[in-house]
């Protein structure tokens, strides 16, 4: 359990309800806020994402301090997780109905995953692989699976980025990670045991 603070960023989007219940659940001290005040003090920052990568940014704009926020995580190197739409838009780019500007936190882009004969979008529980040992993945070793819900997934630019892959028709990026940010592209706050522990893990980070 942290001592400090955790922010799960609200901008109008994302299933914030879903990690703050989870997160106080295990214990946390959490707080759903887009205030400047609440995210200088954070010592962790989440944020959820559902819908197009487009909608997401345009409404983190309208209703976060992007400059703050910048700030906290780029600058001063708080521990940022990003999950579904909200790993996405660490991208460069997104191309979810018309190109868009992400974040740029992690090099990479944002297209439509390739499901060849499988149904778009990939939602229900499916494992990942671990290609990059970290310890966001401490003690995850039963009870893998995950929930996912997208039809976009994550190019990074270079292949350290990507920490796990999964698969669905292709394999893509699961999770992301750059010093201190992380992107799930799956959901943790819906994925019981699994991602109650990885939840625990990047809240464990300095």
């Amino acid at each position: 359990m942290t001592n400090g603070l955790i922010c799960v960023l609200d901008y109008g989007s994302g299933n914030v309800r879903s990690v703050y219940n989870v997160l106080k659940h295990l214990g946390h001290n959490v707080m759903v806020s887009g205030e400047e005040k609440v995210i200088k003090n954070a010592s962790h920052i989440i944020l959820p994402g559902v819908g197009s990568f487009g909608t997401a940014m345009k409404k983190m704009k309208e209703n976060l301090p992007m400059q703050c926020l910048e700030n906290e995580v780029v600058g001063k190197g708080k521990p940022f997780l990003g999950i579904c739409v909200g790993m996405q838009v660490l991208a460069d780019k997104g191309y979810e109905f018309e190109e868009s500007e992400g974040l740029g936190w992690i090099s990479g882009s944002v297209r439509k995953l390739r499901s060849g004969d499988l149904s778009l979008p990939h939602v229900g529980w499916n494992d990942f692989l671990v290609e990059t040992p970290d310890p966001i993945f401490n003690s995850l070793k039963e009870h893998r699976d995950f929930y996912y819900v997208h039809s976009f997934c994550f190019d990074a630019c270079h292949e350290e980025s990507v920490l796990a892959r999964a698969d669905y028709g292709e394999k893509f990026a699961a999770v992301v990670s750059k010093d201190n940010i992380y992107g799930f592209q799956f959901h943790p706050e819906k994925s019981q045991r699994a991602g109650q522990l990885l939840l625990n893990n990047f809240v464990m980070q300095k």
